[in-house]
């Protein structure tokens, strides 16, 4: 059994009521060393590369070190559709891995995204958990961390400054200066291909390895990409909500001689790197995969590609250290990988294929890996299964479905919930009816967890302002559509202790899905047609009755189908708000048609990404962002406010 470092108790910071803020109860727990943590883990010390005393990147060749064999129980956890104020997702994937470890003797390895600053200073908040279920030290945790995210933007960034001065230098210079400055000679006269140019020339067919035995075609084909300016793809990003930058236009100073071009920004954690980082399972994977990110489309229709650039090789320098996890550590003492943080909306929203699969040889057999998959079940879980899953190999064990009276409640018919507002007197009063109503909604989740063959536990996060009534009736509802156990849970108030049943819980429904083969099953098969899959998400997941397309998505449909993409999984890029597109449909909509609007290719990271109604690709800030309270204290040098 594992030895984790501490519980709460005579040698811990003790649980107090009421719940102290975020950041008061993570600071009043001294986090333990992170080399004692990656030893409980099981990790050798070669293995673990300091980022001071409470952080660490565990290199990728730590895979090489377990047996091939082991696999871990597999759990996934999800939500129903939430309320702007969240249900407590995050809190609930660290709580059960406290009860886990360091309540139940289990061994468990936690596996969750790195967040963005994006929703850390405007309105969402961190995303460390929540009261005594946290992944500590959580300014660490929502803030630089070991920089996998600047990295990311960085390279990204150097995709857009090679893209735009290749069309400067193509729209400026004829193609026999052209190719002489891609190919300079030497002060002996010499000139050659660098490994990057030889990638370009056998996508173009050319065998000759010599720059100077290509024939004047050649050589115009190989230097000249012809980017249609109407359809460069790429876009810049920064890892900050910034509205401002949806739309912009590029390329105003007269030393680009009238060469503009209206683009915009995306948000850090929507970049194709970012996914392609999420869903790589080697560097020599990730290189691939950076090379064949496609950045426009020339006026031939042909994919671009970064390593048509010539960046592709300088892409993986920049991510080399970003494909290793960072280890963490929970209040409780029991180790978290945090890795990757795709946006949830645009990408697939789960932390990375390469921690999991550390992480589950390193438990063993009988040991936990509980992973989070972002937003509701009907984007993250589904995304979770359809792609990671898809790329990964790896069935899941078990899904967790997390819930609130709260939620269920709006979902019934209840008032909006708005973050920033008081909460309407329906969610502080019994109401059976309206909670009993609004159970459509959890219901659906698990029908279609139940669809993927995964065998689900709903996990009811308990409210003050809840009642025995409305947690029976939750509980009645999701046994009947099928959920394995329905447990209520107060983790956020009670630490490791408050989701022992759901640990056990989680247990039993694992041990039970391994007596026999697994039946983890797709949505859909890759080689469907692109309009074939979207529709199989929007009516199998959603309770959509049909799809509408615009011009500009059939026009991307057809163009990716014919540059060979057809084949690739969907990415629904919709509103985490509702099964449908609609923000303000609740519940369990069915016969609405979801509205396909544009359709993105990421090739690199391996998915298409239709975008369903109008889905911004960055966020703003709100009237009263959540930095206004973020602060440090002068004498200690405490972060202050971050939540």
């Amino acid at each position: 059994m594992p030895t984790y470092l501490r519980r709460f108790g005579k040698d811990a910071a003790q649980i107090v009521e009421p719940v102290p803020s975020d950041i008061d109860v993570a600071q009043a727990v001294e986090p333990a060393h992170i080399t004692q943590v990656a030893s409980a883990a099981g990790f050798h010390p070669d293995d673990v590369l300091q980022h001071g005393p409470h952080k660490a990147k565990i290199d990728i060749g730590a895979l090489k070190r377990f047996p091939a064999s082991n696999k871990g129980n597999y759990v996934v956890v999800a939500g129903i559709t939430p309320t702007p104020l969240g249900e407590g997702k995050s809190t609930t994937t660290v709580g059960l891995c406290q009860a886990l470890g360091a309540h139940l003797n289990k061994k468990v390895i936690t596996v969750v995204r790195q967040p963005s600053q994006g929703p850390t200073f405007g309105i969402k908040g961190g995303a460390a958990g929540g009261g005594y279920a946290q992944v500590i030290p959580m300014e660490e945790f929502n803030l630089h961390l070991t920089g996998d995210i600047h990295a990311i933007t960085a390279a990204n960034n150097l995709v857009s400054a090679a893209l735009d001065a290749r069309m400067f230098h193509e729209a400026t210079q004829k193609d026999e200066a052209l190719y002489n400055r891609l190919c300079p000679a030497d002060k002996d006269g010499n000139r050659r291909f660098s490994p990057v140019m030889l990638r370009r020339l056998k996508k173009l067919g050319i065998a000759k390895t010599d720059p100077n035995e290509l024939t004047p075609e050649e050589r115009t084909s190989f230097a000249r990409l012809d980017v249609d300016p109407e359809k460069v793809t790429w876009r810049r990003v920064l890892d900050t909500n910034d509205r401002f930058l949806r739309k912009i236009t590029v390329g105003q100073n007269p030393t680009e001689k009238g060469m503009e071009r209206v683009t915009g920004f995306d948000i850090a954690v929507a970049s194709e790197i970012m996914a392609v980082l999420a869903l790589t399972t080697s560097l020599a994977d990730m290189r691939e995969r950076l090379g064949r990110m496609v950045v426009a489309t020339d006026r031939s229709d042909n994919p671009v590609t970064t390593d048509d650039l010539g960046v592709g090789g300088a892409l993986t320098v920049m991510m080399k250290d970003t494909i290793h996890p960072t280890l963490m550590q929970t209040l409780e003492g029991t180790p978290v990988l945090v890795h990757a943080g795709p946006f949830a909306n645009i990408a697939h929203g789960n932390s990375s294929i390469v921690a999991d699969q550390i992480a589950l040889r390193a438990v063993g057999n009988d040991g936990y890996v509980v992973t989070e998959a972002g937003f509701g079940a009907d984007i993250g879980m589904e995304k979770f299964c359809n792609i990671k899953c898809r790329y990964s190999g790896i069935d899941p064990d078990c899904a967790v479905i997390v819930a609130t009276v709260r939620a269920l409640k709006m979902h019934g018919g209840g008032p909006p919930v708005v973050a920033g507002k008081p909460l309407d007197h329906a969610y502080k009063s019994e109401n059976v009816e309206l909670a009993s109503r609004g159970t459509c909604n959890l219901v659906r989740h698990i029908e279609n967890a139940r669809g993927f063959g995964i065998p689900v536990v709903v996990a009811l996060n308990r409210f003050a302002t809840d009642t025995e009534a409305e947690l029976a009736a939750v509980k009645a509802a999701a046994l009947a559509a099928g959920a394995s156990d329905c447990v209520v849970c107060e983790h956020h108030a009670k630490g490791g202790a408050g989701a022992a049943d759901l640990g056990n819980a989680v247990a039993r429904v694992c041990e039970e899905a391994r007596k026999g083969p697994s039946t983890f099953k797709f949505t859909y098969p890759v080689e469907q047609s692109l309009k074939e899959k979207i529709e199989a998400i929007a009516t199998k997941i959603y309770g959509a009755s049909g799809v509408s397309y615009s011009a500009l998505a059939e026009e991307k449909i057809a163009l990716f189908t014919k540059q060979g993409f057809g084949n690739l999984p969907i990415c629904m890029a919709k509103t985490q708000y509702s099964f449908s597109h609609d923000a303000t449909l609740k519940g369990a909509p069915v016969g609405f048609t979801l509205p396909v609007n544009d359709v993105r290719c990421s090739a690199g990271a391996g998915f298409i990404y239709p975008l369903i109604g109008d889905m911004p690709t960055i966020p703003g800030l709100p009237t009263r962002p959540a930095y206004y309270e973020i602060d440090i204290d002068m004498e200690t040098g405490k972060v202050l406010g971050l939540s």
